[in-house]
């Protein structure tokens, strides 16, 4: 689905320039997860994962993302505002795109493991909570998908 935003640019325009930040995460060693944040078709913050190298394990796309989107717009709530991420939100991030009000969601990549938009669980779902998102998955899915196979298989490969 290639849905225009306010602005005319499409959901693949800002997945693609999360999956841009997912490649700097893999050229550093990082697993390939990159984000960006937009408001009213601009881009106020980006992210890639950065656990290993910031020996933080809260060092997520999405935290990283937030944290830069918070710092510009001057304001830890970030309403009206999109999350592109190229791979499906574990719980961590998910707790904090909740609490930032981010509007909603948009990522590639299903995460069999981890995912909380209905692969382990819908923490998104839970009707309870007091804020949320729209979520979307699937956006470029096979090449978000390709990307992080690809990692792992050479990192496999290194390991034997």
């Amino acid at each position: 689905m290639n849905k225009p935003t306010v602005t005319g640019l499409s959901d693949e325009f800002f997945m693609r320039e999360a999956m841009s930040l997912a490649r700097a995460a893999e050229c550093l060693g990082e697993v390939p997860v990159g984000a960006v944040v937009v408001l009213d078709g601009a881009i106020v913050g980006r992210g890639f994962n950065s656990p290993i190298g910031e020996s933080d394990p809260t060092a997520h796309a999405e935290i990283a993302a937030l944290r830069d989107a918070a710092r510009v717009l001057g304001n830890y709530r970030l309403p009206g505002c999109q999350l592109f991420v190229t791979l499906e939100p574990c719980a961590m991030c998910a707790g904090a795109i909740m609490h930032a009000r981010i509007s909603r969601v948009i990522y590639g990549a299903r995460d069999a493991k981890t995912g909380v938009h209905g692969s382990v669980v819908d923490l998104f779902g839970v009707e309870r909570l007091n804020h949320h998102a729209t979520i979307e998955g699937g956006v470029l899915a096979d090449e978000c998908s390709a990307m992080l196979s690809a990692f792992f298989a050479g990192r496999r490969k290194k390991a034997s």
